[in-house]
């Protein structure tokens, strides 16, 4: 395994959001590993930054020789050994506890002496991950938002076994790519998803109750609220598999009625209509 300088991290996961940070960080100077055992994820996460570095260029947000050296600091790898060591490494896996685990435990070997182990999950308990880990006080959430490159949020989620020391560095990492950190303690669905997800929930049992049609909700919301999107088109691109997943997180671990998935929710997941990853979710996508 061979040690890295300190302008290194890997991301585990070539996903929407994997990709995402890995692109933010290749951006700010830093040598950015890109794990993901699918080949084919690699490939297309590969194939999305390069687009976007692409449309950059294009609209003058960044010049040619800035997104050629970002593209010379993205680094794909299929082996999780062939990432060596870095002090911080983000995992952007499936929203799924026993998935995140398995990978957790073994991207902590890679992290190297005294680095930081970060997790961008959406809703699962830091505390409970943490527990798990062999240092659980270098463990913590960064929890970016999609898309990565232009949403500028950080929630960085401290657990409770999480040190002052390593939310501090968290918080500079951020900055650093050009992020606002902001700092939340460890509660399900943390600040972001406990407050977005009960409103989207909320939106389809409206949807379902038949009180408007789709496009009316979303149009309510965006005009009456200032919202740049309605709930019913975010939940379409958050991917309603996802919001499912977050929304059980929420009334398995708060256990109150007002958590309750949506029934027309879970039909949609059920009948694989998942959203603009699908083509369809509440609204076409052609």
């Amino acid at each position: 395994m061979h040690a890295q300088s300190d302008k290194t991290m890997a991301v585990i996961g070539a996903g929407t959001m994997g990709r995402g940070i890995v692109q933010v960080f290749a951006q700010a100077g830093y040598d950015a590993y890109m794990f993901d055992m699918a080949p084919e994820a690699l490939d297309s996460a590969g194939k999305a930054i390069e687009k976007l570095l692409h449309r950059a260029v294009e609209k003058d947000r960044m010049t040619a020789e800035d997104a050629e050296s970002t593209r010379s600091r993205i680094h794909p790898v299929s082996k999780l050994c062939d990432v060596g060591t870095c002090p911080l490494i983000v995992e952007a896996a499936t929203e799924r506890l026993e998935v995140k685990l398995e990978i957790l435990q073994h991207a902590q070997k890679h992290v190297t002496e005294g680095g930081v182990l970060a997790t961008n999950t959406s809703s699962i308990s830091i505390t409970q991950l943490a527990a798990a880990m062999d240092h659980p006080d270098r463990f913590i959430g960064m929890h970016f938002f999609n898309p990565v490159p232009l949403m500028k949020l950080v929630e960085v989620v401290r657990g409770l076994q999480t040190s002052d020391e390593t939310t501090e560095r968290t918080i500079a990492w951020a900055k650093e790519v050009g992020k606002t950190a902001v700092p939340c303690n460890d509660s399900p669905g943390f600040v972001s998803n406990r407050v977005l997800m009960p409103m989207i929930n909320e939106a389809i049992f409206a949807l379902q109750e038949g009180v408007a049609e789709p496009e009316a909700i979303d149009e309510i919301m965006k005009l009456g609220m200032n919202h740049p999107m309605g709930p019913l088109a975010l939940a379409d691109l958050i991917g309603l598999d996802v919001c499912l997943d977050i929304i059980n997180v929420l009334f398995r671990d708060l256990g109150e009625d007002r958590y309750r998935p949506c029934p027309l929710l879970r039909k949609m997941v059920m009948a694989g209509r998942l959203g603009r990853k699908t083509k369809q979710g509440f609204f076409r996508y052609e």
